[in-house]
This record gives structure tokens, C-alpha cells and sequence, in this order.
């Protein structure tokens, strides 16, 4: 075990920071600049995967099913908090996406180290949170070999779930036998030996940005490049609101404002009251008819 985890690139020195503790704090921030990059590259040459993880996450919505991360340590942290940002982004239920972390909640603020060892806690978790075959679930690990995350992707398989691994090492031959979709930016070894919380982390942030991201946008919950599908509920998010239906509605801040207010708080509602002179009821009825996809209502001139 110990042999095999030795071999693996995110355990590796990289020459790049060899004495970095003899360096000026300039020379480790470029060290730092010159190593990012390598991730952001490692990323875009993975895309058609990520475009292949999209699709399946974009047919789960849209038949109703969801989305689950589930790793462990930085991997597990990184699924929670994109799972989280989820609602308040695209006025999505907090069940629509969600996070699974080896440890459970507590291990969000204090490691849990020995939790990622457990293969079949991985499987029960899943158990635990209900997935169906209607369901996508993207196992996350920087090593690609950790047992709780192997034992849920394995664990989706067996339910009929789409499985995605996003890993930045190369994955097993075997695991080829229960992942539909493998995400792999292999970013080289870390600046500090076996830290993944660096370069892996920041890939395995991009991917997962783009996950969700960009699977929002396919079933309407962005107009342009606008954020349309907010729940206003606090000062910064009416502030936003009346200000993404002052671009899209044509109008002024006040009436924007009142608009938002009479459509509860959602900001797509009272762009379709305003520019369809429709109420609320009516908003939310042609809403349904199109997908919640604003665009095909602005622009239907019948």
C-alpha cells in the first residue's frame, strides 16, 4: 500500500520548489503563479470530459434526478461547499445538489483522516442519502485510490446511478468496470510534497464549477450572463435582483423593486410580470409552460 501510494505524481517533489524554505516571499509567489497555471492548463485538457459529465448531469435534472460529490478531506470540503452555493446562485433545492464527506459535517472544519480508509462507509453514505438510478454522483479524489470514495462510485454503479471520477492522478485500469465518465487535469506534484490542498484543489475547484455551473445553464436558470434565477432574501440578493430586472425588464430601480417584491422574491417572475404586463400567477404559469427558460419568453412576440 505504502509502495503504491509512493509512486503516485501528487506525491512527488517537484523540482520547481526544491529549497523553497531558502526563498524570498517573491520568488514562492512566483513559484506559486508558475505552478497554478499548470492547473488551469491541466483543466482545459480535459474538457470533453467535463462536456461528457454535463450532459449526464443535465439529463438527471431534467428528469428529476440529482446530483451528489462525495470524497473525503479537501476533496469532500470542495464537493460540500459547491453543492452549497447551489441555491442561493440558481434558486435550486438544497436537495438537487449535494455534498457527502467522509466523517460527515464535523470533518468540514476538523480533519477526519482515518474516514477516507473505509470502503464500505463510502457505499453506505450513498445508501444513507437515497440515490436512485435517476441520480449522477461524481466521486472526488486527488489520489484516485481513495477507498471511500472507490466504495461509493462503486456502490452508484451497482443502483444504476451515472458515475463521474474526478482525480488528478490516473485512475486504476479496474475502475474502468463502474465509472461511466473519468475527469483526470493531472497537475504535476504539489509545491509542498503530497499537499493537495494546492494545485489539486484549485482543478478540482474549476471542474466542479463547471459542473454545476454550466449544467444551471442548460435548464434555464441563466438568462445571458445574468443570474436571473435568484431568490431575493437578503439585502445584497434584493439589491442584485432589481438590478438584473432593471437590465432585463428595461426599467428603473424603484419599479424594479416593487416588481421583485410583488413576485416574492424571485427575480425571473418579475422580469416575465413586467415585460408580458402579466401577474404573478400568470409569470409563473408561463415560466412552467417554457422550462423556467426566461429566454423563450421574451422572446415569443404572439
Amino acid at each position: 500500500m505504502l509502495d503504491d501510494l509512493s509512486k503516485l505524481i501528487t506525491e512527488q517533489r517537484n523540482p520547481n520548489s526544491i529549497d523553497i524554505d531558502l526563498k524570498s516571499t517573491e520568488e514562492i509567489l512566483r513559484i506559486f503563479h508558475e505552478e497554478d497555471q499548470k492547473a488551469l492548463a491541466a483543466v482545459e485538457a480535459e474538457s470533453a470530459s467535463i462536456a461528457q459529465g454535463i450532459k449526464f448531469i443535465t439529463e438527471a435534472f431534467r428528469r428529476g434526478g440529482r446530483l451528489f460529490y462525495i470524497g473525503a478531506g479537501t476533496s469532500g470540503r470542495l464537493g460540500v461547499l459547491d453543492a452549497s452555493e447551489c441555491p442561493p446562485t440558481f434558486s435550486s433545492p438544497p436537495s438537487m445538489v449535494q455534498g457527502i464527506i467522509a466523517g460527515g459535517d464535523r470533518a468540514l472544519r476538523r480533519s477526519v483522516e482515518a474516514a477516507e480508509d473505509k470502503l464500505d462507509a463510502g457505499a453506505q453514505a450513498l445508501r444513507d442519502h437515497g440515490v436512485t438510478d435517476q441520480d449522477v454522483v461524481v466521486g472526488i479524489a486527488g489520489s484516485g485510490r481513495t477507498p471511500f470514495v472507490l466504495g461509493a462510485l462503486e456502490e452508484a454503479h451497482q443502483i444504476g446511478a451515472k458515475t463521474i471520477f474526478l482525480c488528478c492522478t490516473p485512475p486504476a485500469d479496474n475502475l474502468k468496470a463502474f465509472v461511466d465518465v473519468f475527469i483526470v487535469p493531472v497537475v504535476g506534484p504539489e509545491i509542498i510534497t503530497g499537499s493537495t490542498r494546492l494545485k489539486t484543489g484549485t482543478a478540482t475547484k474549476l471542474v466542479l464549477n463547471m459542473l454545476t455551473t454550466v449544467s444551471m445553464i442548460q435548464i434555464g436558470k441563466v438568462y445571458n450572463n445574468l443570474m436571473v434565477d435568484i431568490q431575493a432574501s437578503n439585502a445584497k440578493l434584493i439589491d442584485r435582483g432589481a438590478r438584473i430586472i432593471m437590465e432585463v425588464a428595461g426599467t428603473d430601480y424603484k419599479t424594479a423593486q416593487t416588481a421583485l417584491e410583488c413576485a416574492g422574491g424571485s427575480a425571473k417572475t418579475a422580469i416575465v410580470m413586467l415585460v408580458k404586463g402579466v401577474n404573478r400567477e400568470e409569470a409563473v404559469a408561463l415560466l412552467e409552460q417554457n422550462d423556467g427558460f426566461l429566454r423563450r419568453i421574451l422572446e415569443d412576440n404572439s
